[in-house]
Formats: C-alpha cells, structure tokens, sequence
C-alpha cells in the first residue's frame, strides 16, 4: 500500500502532524510539504466519516501515508477509518491487553482478526476486494495508544499481543493521569518505564511531541513522532505573523 508498516518495523525515522482541522485543502496543503505521514484525528475533531473520506484521498494524492486516530475502541469506528482507505489505525486509551487484542481482531482480516469485507473505497468498490485483502493482511499499520497509569502497569501483556505494530506515548493525558505538569520529573519517569518496556518487547515505540526542536530529541531515543497538529501549527505562524510592527 504504502511501506509505512515495514518502516515502522524497521525503525527509519519518521515524522508527520496530527490533522485535526476538517477540511480537505488542509490536508492537501499539509501533504504538498510531504511528510513522512499525516494522521486524522478523530478523536478530538468535527470529522465525520464522509469527511474523512476526502481528507485520505486528499493525502493520497500525494503519496502521503494517512492514518487515522479513531474516536474510540468500538470495532466500527476502526473498519470506517481502514474502509476509507487508511493505512492504518491509532486507538486511544488502550490499558489492557483484551482491549489491544480486541483492536487487532477489528482491524486486521482473518485468520488473524475478524474484520469485515465489503464494497468500500480501499477495496475499490469490490473491483479488488481479493487485491485489496492481500495488500492490507501485509500493510494494514496497528496502533495503540498508552496515555494513563493503568496502560503503563499493564504494559508488558499489551506489548504480547500479536499484531501490535507500534505504542504511542500519549503525554499528555498521562500527565493528566498522574497528575504532573510537562516535563516534570514523575511524567519522564513514567515515560521511560514505557520506552523500556517496549525496547525490551522489541516493539517500536513513539510519541506526540510539540514541535521540530522536541522530535529532533525524541528521534534520538525512538523512531516515530507524531509532531504538531494542523492547527497548532496554525495557531503560531498567525500568532506570529500579526504580531505587532515596530
């Protein structure tokens, strides 16, 4: 589909924004700059499905990998996002190992899960359903994301479950969870018990980080951030471009 799976499990570098802003041409005017990924979040935005739809094809059209943060666990919202012709899933909230595995069995098509074929967009409207099968049984990318206390504890049997391809480290939640501020010394500890556990797991592991100066650090202990957000990004190039004259 894209490769972006065999890089994760090869551990190349890579970088690319949340997409939180519901609009086609952002998308678009995001992928023109060619990250090594976009990732749609549903999670936190206004993006329906239909919606979403066009902010994938608008990321495709320039070979850009989309994946997408689903808006919870529930086995449709992953078989909407990977219908619609994602190349792959981030799941929030995942603290124990029945929800991983209920996540892969929802996102990957038999014999290794339990996912549902029909006449989507990423089968191409059933003219290739058996092609489209093989492609995402290989390039289907399975992530989960580890942001409270009880996902750290319960960390080394998520990381058993088959068919996991990478762990994100949400901070900011689990500062929320532990209740510490970004960056203080609980937060890294916590962190560092994740990075640890998957190392040892021999699962890639990532992170959101803020900005280019907090990636280029994370890069150098892992291999996936997701840096930024559209509208973040936003957010400081108007606030400093109207910033007074003089």
């Amino acid at each position: 589909m894209n490769g972006l799976r065999q890089k994760i499990a090869g551990r190349s570098p890579l970088r690319g924004p949340f997409l939180g802003i519901p609009s086609p041409m952002t998308t678009e005017i995001v992928a023109q700059a060619q990250p090594d990924f976009v990732c749609i979040d549903t999670e936190h935005s206004p993006i329906g499905d239909a919606l979403l739809t066009e902010m994938i094809r608008a990321a495709q059209l320039h070979s850009v990998p989309a994946l997408v943060r689903v808006r919870s666990q529930q086995a449709q919202n992953i078989a909407a996002a990977l219908d619609a012709g994602a190349c792959g899933i981030l799941v929030p909230h995942v603290s124990t190992a029945a929800i991983a595995a209920d996540v892969v069995r929802a996102a990957r098509f038999p014999p290794q899960g339990n996912r549902g074929a029909g006449p989507a967009r990423a089968a191409g409207y059933l003219r290739d359903i058996g092609g489209y099968i093989e492609r995402a049984r290989r390039d289907t990318v399975v992530m989960v994301q580890i942001e409270t206390v009880a996902a750290v504890d319960n960390l080394p049997e998520i990381l058993a479950v088959e068919g996991i391809d990478l762990v994100l480290v949400g901070p900011g939640d689990l500062a929320v969870d532990i209740a510490a501020r970004p960056g203080a010394a609980p937060l890294e500890q916590m962190i560092d018990r994740i990075l640890a556990a998957a190392a040892a797991a021999d699962v890639p592991a990532g992170i959101f980080a803020e900005d280019r100066d907090a990636s280029r650090r994370w890069l150098e202990r892992l291999s996936f951030v997701i840096e930024g957000s559209d509208a973040f990004l936003l957010t400081k190039a108007i606030d400093a471009a109207m910033a007074p004259l003089g």
